[in-house]
C-alpha cells in the first residue's frame, strides 16, 4: 500500500514555523516512502476564513520548495459529503440538536462541586420541547450522542488506532481510543456549518489517506476521530504525531500568539535553505 499523506492547514491566518515543519515532515515522509503528498484547504469556517490567507498558503509552500498535487481539496467545495455523513448520523439516532450555549456550557463545567466537570453530555429534548425550541428560532449544534454511539458499537473497547509518531508521554504503538473524554462533540452550527472532527475523516477517507502526520496538538483529536471512523464505516489511517516547534519564551508557535510568519521570515531575507536547516530538514 502506497503512503498518502497531506497538510491541510485552515486560511484564518499566514503560515509561520511551526506549520512549516509540519508541512515538511509529511512531504519528507511521502517522498522517502514513495508516496503522495496532498494539500488539502480547511476553510469550513466562513467566520475567520479569508481568500487573502488562502493564497499566502500557496505562497509559503512554494517558497518553501514544496509540491502537491493538483486539484487542491477545498472543503467550501465540498459541503455535500459532510452533510451526507451528517444525516447517517442523524437516521440513526446518533446526533441530536443541543440549544446550550457554550457560555451555558462552560458556566456548568465551572460550577461544578469539585472543579471543572467532565466533558459534556447531554441529550436530546422531548419532541415537543424541541418543536417550542425551533419555532422561537433559537440556534442549535448538531452533537455526536456518546450514549446512542457506545450502545452502536457495542462499548468502545475495541476502537483503537496506531501511532506511528510520538504522543503524549512519548506513547506510540496501538493505542485504545478514548472517545469519552472529548464527550458529545459538536458535528455541525449553524455560523459555520459542519465542524471540524466530522469534516476531517470524510475528508481523509474520501480522498484514500493511509497516514495522517500532524502535530502533538492534534493528537487528542484522533480519539473522537476513531470513533467517527467507526460509526460511518470509514477506514482508520496509521497515524504520526509529530513534536510542536516552540519559540525561545518555549511557547509552541500558533496564530492565535501571533507568531513570526513566513512571509515576515521571507521578507526579512531568511531563504528557504536557511529555515529547513534550523529545523533539522538540511
Amino acid at each position: 500500500m502506497s503512503l498518502v499523506t497531506r497538510f491541510a492547514p485552515s486560511p484564518t491566518g499566514r503560515l509561520h514555523r511551526g506549520h512549516a515543519f509540519s508541512a515538511l515532515t509529511a512531504h519528507r515522509a511521502a517522498q522517502g516512502a514513495g508516496g503522495r503528498f496532498l494539500l488539502r484547504i480547511e476553510d469550513i469556517d466562513f467566520t475567520r476564513c479569508r481568500p487573502e490567507f488562502e493564497t499566502g498558503i500557496y505562497e509559503d509552500l512554494a517558497w518553501l520548495g514544496l509540491s502537491w498535487e493538483t486539484p487542491v481539496r477545498r472543503q467550501s467545495e465540498h459541503m455535500a459529503d459532510y452533510e451526507a455523513a451528517l444525516e447517517t448520523l442523524r437516521g440513526r439516532g446518533l446526533a441530536y440538536r443541543c440549544f446550550r450555549t457554550r457560555k451555558e456550557i462552560a458556566e456548568s463545567a465551572a460550577s461544578a462541586p469539585h472543579g471543572p466537570g467532565p466533558a459534556f453530555r447531554g441529550e436530546p429534548h422531548s419532541p415537543q420541547e424541541e418543536a417550542r425550541r425551533l419555532a422561537a428560532g433559537e440556534p442549535f449544534a448538531w452533537r455526536l450522542s456518546l450514549e446512542a454511539a457506545e450502545r452502536a458499537l457495542g462499548g468502545f473497547g475495541s476502537l483503537v488506532f496506531l501511532e506511528e509518531g510520538e504522543g503524549p508521554d512519548g506513547r506510540r504503538g496501538v493505542m485504545a481510543a478514548r472517545p469519552q473524554l472529548a464527550g458529545d462533540i459538536v458535528l455541525a452550527r449553524k455560523d459555520v456549518g459542519v465542524a471540524y472532527h466530522l469534516a476531517v475523516v470524510v475528508d481523509d477517507a474520501l480522498q484514500g489517506i493511509t497516514h495522517v502526520i500532524r502535530g502533538q496538538d492534534l493528537f487528542e483529536a484522533t480519539h473522537v476521530q476513531r470513533l467517527l471512523q467507526a460509526l460511518l464505516g470509514l477506514p482508520t489511517p496509521v497515524y504520526r504525531h509529530h513534536r510542536l516547534l516552540t519559540g525561545p519564551d518555549g511557547r509552541r508557535f500558533a496564530k492565535r500568539d501571533r507568531s513570526e510568519t513566513l512571509a515576515e521570515l521571507r521578507a526579512a531575507g531568511v531563504t528557504p535553505a536557511q529555515l529547513r536547516k534550523e529545523m533539522g530538514f538540511e
